[in-house]
């Protein structure tokens, strides 16, 4: 058997964190959702059932959560900062796609949703 493709992803992860142009984004904060799919040319943990080799979730886990607190103005910056720690932490990804979304942006509509995808190889 050939392994074509190999992606870790983690999904709907809601953080809180101070992002906005407007300065009272920045000081009051509001709540985020993050979905990141990372392509991995690292494949011996799949036969070895080890680890080692791979990329632990709770590491990356910790990367986005770490990189959340840092307020930015724009989403593009926030996901350019975790898409670059997560590439120099694990050389194994060869390719990251990160979307970022501001649950409640400021602009007065129901339900509304702002998001900013991000993608990047190595």
């Amino acid at each position: 058997m050939e392994i074509k493709e190999y992606t870790i992803e983690l999904r709907d992860v809601h953080l809180f964190a101070h992002h906005g142009v407007m300065p009272q984004e920045q000081k009051i904060g509001a709540w985020f959702t993050l979905d990141i799919k990372m392509e991995i040319n690292d494949y011996n943990c799949i036969t070895s059932d080890e680890i080692d080799g791979t990329v632990s979730y709770a590491d990356v886990y910790e990367i986005l959560r770490q990189e959340m607190t840092k307020p930015s103005k724009l989403l593009e910056n926030v996901c350019q900062r975790i898409s670059k720690r997560l590439y120099e932490t694990f050389l194994q990804i060869v390719a990251i796609e990160i979307t970022l979304c501001k649950d409640t942006p400021p602009m007065g509509g129901d339900r509304l949703k702002a998001a900013v995808t991000l993608s990047s190889k190595r």
